[in-house]
C-alpha cells in the first residue's frame, strides 16, 4: 500500500466537521479508490474543545492557519474557513507557496482572486480542488473540466443558490385564483421561516442579493469559457423584489420564477448576469424546487446536459471536498481552470445595457382614464411592442391604485430601462415600476 496521503483542515465547522465524519466513516472505500489510505494530520479550528464526532486525538493542532498551511506536517491543505480576503487567501498562497495543493470550498476567494492562485499553484506544480465551491454535492467542476474538456461550451447557467431557490418555491406555494396573491407568502414571511429552520443566514445579503450567486457564476465562467476570472463583469439583481402577486401572475401565464446566473458568449464576448427570470413552466429547470441546486451546459458536440443536487449542507458538501482530496491522492493534477492559466483569454465583456430579450413588468397605477394610453406611448415610443396586458379587475373607486402587468416582445435592457424611468415619472404612477426577465433557453 502506497503512503497515506495526508490532509491538514482548516474550519470545523458544518463541511469541516462533515468532512472529517466522511473521511472517517467511509475510509474503506475511499482508500480503495484513491489507491492509499486519506489521513488528517493537521487541523486548525477556534474551539479546541467541541465533540465534532470524531477522534482528533492524532492530530496536530494550530491556533493559526497559515502557520498550518507552512509547518503542517502535510501533503495537502483544506480550507474551509471561507471569505475573500484575510486568513483563508493567506494561508492558500502559504500552502501553496510550500508546496502543497489546497482544496477548498470558498466560491469568493476563488471568484475575486481565482485567477492569481491559478498561477500560482501552477507556478509550484500544484492544483487547487473546488468542487466544493460551486453547486455543493453537484460534481458540475469535474464534470465541466473533464466530462466535457472536448466541447465548446457556448452556455452555462443554473440556479446556484439553494436559501433563494427555497424561498422562491415557498412564495409559490398556496395558489388561490388566478392573480390573486392572497394565499400566497411574502417574501420577508418565506425568508423568517427559511432562517427559522436554517436555510438562510442571521444575515442573508449575500443570498437574497445574488452575490453568492455571482460568486459561482465567475468560476463557472473561467472554466467553460477559459477565460480569467472577472467577478466585477457580473450584473447581479437579487429577489428582494419578487412578490406575492409577481409569483401568481407568473403562475398564470405560464412561468414560475427563478433566480438564475447565465454565462454564455456573443460574438466573442462574454455575458454574465444574475438575476430573477420567468421560466416557462415545463423547461427542466423549472420543477428544481427547494434548497436544491441545478446546473445547465451547453457544448458543441454534447448538446444540452444538465446537473441537479443539493447544493449546500454538510453531506453534499463534504462529499465534493473528499472528491478533490481522492484525485489528489491519485496524483491527478489538472489546470484549475481547464487550460494553463497563462492561456486563460481575456475576454470582452457584453454590458447590460446590451443584453436582448422579453419582459414582464409590474407596475401600481392610478385607476383612472388615460393611465394605460400613457404608458403605452412610453413603450412606443422607446420601440418596445407589448405582447400582452393583465389588469385584473378595477378599484373600488376612481383614482385607487391598481397593478397592471404587461409582457413585452423581445428589446434591449438600454431601451427597457430607459422607458420604465419615463413610466415611474408619470403623475399616475404610484411606486417604481417592477421587471423581471423572460428566458427563453
Amino acid at each position: 500500500m502506497s503512503t497515506a496521503l495526508r490532509i491538514a483542515v482548516a474550519g470545523l465547522g458544518t463541511v469541516g466537521a462533515g468532512t472529517l465524519r466522511l473521511l472517517n466513516e467511509n475510509a474503506e472505500v475511499i482508500a480503495a479508490r484513491a489507491g492509499r489510505a486519506l489521513q488528517v494530520t493537521a487541523v486548525c479550528a477556534r474551539d479546541r474543545s467541541r465533540d465534532r464526532g470524531v477522534d482528533l486525538s492524532g492530530c496536530q493542532w494550530f491556533d493559526d492557519p497559515v502557520a498550518m498551511a507552512a509547518e503542517a506536517e502535510a501533503d495537502v491543505v483544506v480550507e474551509l474557513i471561507g471569505g475573500s480576503e484575510g486568513a483563508a487567501k493567506q494561508m492558500v498562497e502559504a500552502a501553496l507557496a510550500a508546496g502543497r495543493s489546497v482544496v477548498t470550498a470558498n466560491k469568493a476567494l476563488l471568484a475575486h482572486h481565482g485567477t492569481a492562485l491559478a498561477r500560482q499553484a501552477e507556478a509550484a506544480g500544484c492544483t487547487i480542488g473546488y468542487e466544493a465551491a460551486v453547486a455543493g454535492g453537484i460534481p458540475i467542476i469535474k464534470g465541466l473540466r473533464e466530462g466535457l474538456a472536448g466541447n465548446n461550451v457556448s452556455r452555462v447557467y443554473g440556479i446556484l443558490n439553494g436559501t433563494c431557490n427555497y424561498i422562491l418555491t415557498q412564495m409559490s406555494a398556496g395558489g388561490g385564483a388566478p392573480g390573486n396573491p392572497v394565499e400566497r407568502q411574502s417574501f420577508e414571511a418565506v425568508l423568517s421561516e427559511a432562517q427559522r429552520l436554517g436555510y438562510a443566514e442571521a444575515d442573508p445579503s449575500f443570498d437574497v442579493d445574488g452575490v453568492d450567486t455571482a460568486h459561482k457564476l465567475a468560476i463557472l465562467t473561467a472554466l467553460a469559457f477559459g477565460c480569467e476570472v472577472d467577478f466585477d463583469a457580473v450584473f447581479v439583481e437579487g429577489i428582494r423584489n419578487v412578490s406575492a402577486l409577481d409569483v401568481s401572475y407568473a403562475e398564470e401565464l405560464g412561468y414560475c420564477i427563478k433566480l438564475l446566473g447565465v454565462a454564455q458568449q456573443v460574438n466573442g464576448a462574454v455575458e454574465q448576469r444574475v438575476h430573477p427570470c420567468m421560466v416557462r413552466i415545463g423547461q427542466p429547470i423549472a420543477s428544481v424546487d427547494g434548497v436544491f441546486n441545478a446546473v445547465v451546459a451547453d457544448g458543441d458536440f454534447v448538446d444540452t446536459t444538465m446537473y441537479e443536487g443539493r447544493g449546500a449542507g454538510a453531506g453534499p458538501t463534504a462529499s465534493a471536498v473528499v472528491a478533490d482530496l481522492i484525485d489528489i491522492a491519485r496524483g491527478t493534477v489538472l489546470p484549475v481552470f481547464g487550460i494553463a492559466a497563462d492561456r486563460l483569454s481575456r475576454l470582452p465583456t457584453l454590458p447590460m445595457e446590451r443584453h436582448s430579450c422579453a419582459y414582464y413588468l409590474r407596475l401600481l397605477v392610478l385607476d383612472k382614464p388615460g393611465v394605460i394610453a400613457e404608458v403605452s406611448a412610453v413603450l412606443r415610443d422607446a420601440d418596445i411592442s407589448m405582447e400582452s396586458m393583465l389588469q385584473r379587475g378595477r378599484a373600488q373607486g376612481e383614482g385607487e391604485a391598481v397593478p397592471v402587468i404587461i409582457m413585452t416582445h423581445e428589446t434591449s435592457e438600454a431601451a427597457m430601462r430607459a422607458a420604465l424611468d419615463r413610466i415611474a415619472g408619470l403623475e399616475a404612477t404610484l411606486e417604481p415600476p417592477q421587471l423581471i426577465r423572460i428566458v427563453d433557453f
